[in-house]
C-alpha cells in the first residue's frame, strides 16, 4: 500500500533545507521552483533541486518538483532539470484543463527519450487553483495516464472565488470536486496547505474532515505537520480490530462456499469487506493512531 499522507513543500532556493529534509520522513517531498522562490533566485533553485534529487538518501523517499507554468519563462528549464534529476513526480500548478496537462506530458517525453531516461517514467500532478480547474477537474484527471494525483491549492482557488480562507465552507465544492475526479481516474487526491502552523487543533479538525471525505493526503508547509497528519490518518486499534473480524468472516464464508457474510447478526457485502482489508493494510503499512 503506498501512503501518500503527507507532501512536504520545501523551498527550492534553501540549500540548507535541501540539505536535511529527509530526516523529516514524510511520505513526498516536493521541491518547489515555483511560489517560494524569488525571479532573482530562480536559476539557483533550479540547479539545487536538480542536484538534490540526485543525493542517494532522497532514493529512499518520493520526491516531487513543482515546477512554474510552463507559460512562463522558467517552467520548461524547470522542467528540464526536474526530469534529468531524475524526479519521480512532477506537480504542474495552475492547472485549468485538459491541455494543460498534455502539453506537459509531450514536454517530458521529449526530455526523457533526449536524456536517456525511460519513457513514462515520470509521473505527474495536477495543481487545481481556480474556478476553471474545479470545473474541469474530470477532465483534468483523466488527460494522462502518467497522471498520478491531483491537488486542490487552496490560496488562488479562494481569491478566484473572491472569497477567503475560513471555516472550510469555501472550499467544500471545490474538495469534492477533485476528489470525486480522482476517484474517476483512480488517483489520489491532496488536500490544501493549512497555514497556520501554530495551530495544531485547528490543523487536526481539517485533517479529520479531509480524511473522512476520503482525501489520501494534504499538502504541507512545516514538518512539525508531519507526525500529527500521520497519526490522524492511522486507523485506531478499535477499527483495525473490526476489520479483522469483517475479513475473518468473510475468509469462513468463503471457504464453507456460503454466499452470505455476516457478522454480530449484521449482513456484509464486497464494498464493506473491500474496506476492511483497506483499514488492515493501512495499519501495517503506518501502524495504529496513538
Amino acid at each position: 500500500m503506498k501512503l501518500r499522507r503527507s507532501m512536504l513543500f520545501m523551498p527550492g532556493a534553501h540549500a540548507g533545507m535541501l540539505s536535511t529534509a529527509f530526516v523529516f520522513k514524510p511520505d513526498s517531498i516536493m521541491f518547489d521552483l515555483e511560489d517560494a522562490v524569488t525571479l532573482r533566485e530562480k536559476d539557483a533553485a533550479r540547479l539545487l533541486v536538480f542536484h538534490a534529487l540526485q543525493h542517494p538518501l532522497y532514493r529512499e523517499i518520493e520526491t516531487v518538483v513543482r515546477i512554474n507554468p510552463l507559460d512562463t519563462p522558467f517552467g520548461l528549464d524547470d522542467l528540464e532539470a526536474a526530469v534529468r534529476g531524475g524526479v519521480q513526480i512532477v506537480r504542474l500548478p495552475k492547472t485549468n484543463t485538459a491541455a494543460d496537462v498534455q502539453q506537459l506530458v509531450a514536454e517530458i517525453e521529449r526530455i526523457e527519450h533526449s536524456c536517456g531516461r525511460a519513457v513514462g517514467s515520470t509521473q505527474v500532478m495536477a495543481a487545481v487553483e481556480s474556478a476553471s480547474g474545479v470545473v474541469n477537474a474530470v477532465a483534468i484527471a483523466t488527460a494522462s495516464p502518467r497522471m498520478m494525483g491531483i491537488a486542490l491549492a487552496g490560496f488562488d482557488y479562494v481569491m478566484d472565488m473572491q472569497t477567503e480562507r475560513g471555516d472550510g465552507t469555501e472550499l467544500f465544492y471545490a474538495r469534492c470536486a477533485v476528489l470525486h475526479a480522482a476517484r474517476v481516474a483512480r488517483i489520489d487526491a491532496f488536500d490544501v496547505v493549512f497555514p497556520d502552523v501554530n495551530d495544531e487543533a485547528g490543523f487536526l479538525k481539517e485533517v479529520d474532515l479531509i480524511r473522512r471525505l476520503g482525501f489520501n493526503g494534504k499538502s504541507l508547509i512545516n514538518p512539525r505537520q508531519i507526525e500529527l497528519l500521520h497519526n490522524a490518518y492511522a486507523p485506531t486499534e478499535e477499527e483495525v480490530d473490526h476489520a479483522q473480524r469483517v475479513v475473518a468472516a468473510a475468509d469462513k464464508a468463503d471457504r464453507e462456499g456460503l454466499g452470505v457474510i455476516a457478522l454480530n447478526g449484521k449482513m456484509i457485502d464486497a464494498p464493506i469487506v473491500n474496506h476492511a482489508r483497506r483499514v488492515i493494510a493501512s495499519a501495517l503499512a503506518s501502524g495504529v493512531r496513538q
